[in-house]
């Protein structure tokens, strides 16, 4: 049984994105966080009117050493996620969804994709622990951790809302974060195009060759 909420419409125009309560029945809204207009879908992608910014984003990858989002992955067609490997259904689902879909493409547009997942739970997902959780879906994923407040800034400036994690009174941890995967374009480095998190395998076999080449899906 999913255990998974939405309490924000995550497409609505003007408003904010959803956040998805891992491992929790309930989920709320964490406040204030850039918002979005002016989007067209395609499919189960949105089109950005006025895409993203790369954050300026130095956190720690699994080999412990820093990793600059902006500096590493310019110019390369970019998938960023937010989640943790503590959660017990959307996030394993979505990084399993992409990985899936990025074994369908040519080798060569293999080596050019890069996917990155940010933690929400920098405390419990150490670099060793998000590692071994990130290679168990596709050893090429980029994993980073390190300071919360740093994440929850990086994340905010694209939409997406989360909340430091909490342990219920039953001792489940709950982690608050929005759900969405942001798509960057290696001709601008912005980010163009969001995927909910009703996106499956299909659709992002589908879109991944034109994100490949920074075109709209």
């Amino acid at each position: 049984m999913r255990t998974t909420r939405v309490t924000v419409a995550a497409l609505a125009v003007a408003t904010a994105l959803a956040l998805t309560a891992c491992g929790s029945e309930t989920a709320k809204n964490t406040g204030s966080v850039t918002q979005i207009t002016g989007q067209k879908k395609a499919g189960s992608a949105t089109v950005l009117d006025r895409p993203f910014d790369k954050p300026e984003l130095v956190l720690t990858d699994t080999t412990g050493k820093p990793w600059n989002l902006r500096e590493q992955t310019k110019g390369r067609p970019t998938l960023i996620y937010f989640g943790y490997t503590n959660c017990p259904d959307v996030c394993p689902l979505t990084m399993s969804n992409i990985a899936v879909a990025k074994k369908a493409l040519p080798k060569a547009d293999q080596d050019k994709l890069q996917v990155v997942f940010v933690t929400t739970d920098p405390e419990r997902d150490t670099p060793d622990s998000l590692g071994a959780w990130l290679r168990a879906q596709d050893p090429s994923f980029t994993g980073l951790t390190g300071d919360f407040a740093t994440i929850q800034a990086a994340a905010r400036s694209l939409g997406i809302g989360i909340e430091a994690p909490k342990k219920e009174a039953d001792g489940t941890v709950v982690s608050m974060h929005g759900a969405q995967v942001i798509a960057f374009s290696p001709k601008t480095d912005e980010g163009y195009v969001l995927y909910g998190e009703g996106t499956t395998v299909d659709d992002y076999t589908k879109d991944l060759p034109k994100i490949i080449k920074g075109e709209n899906p």
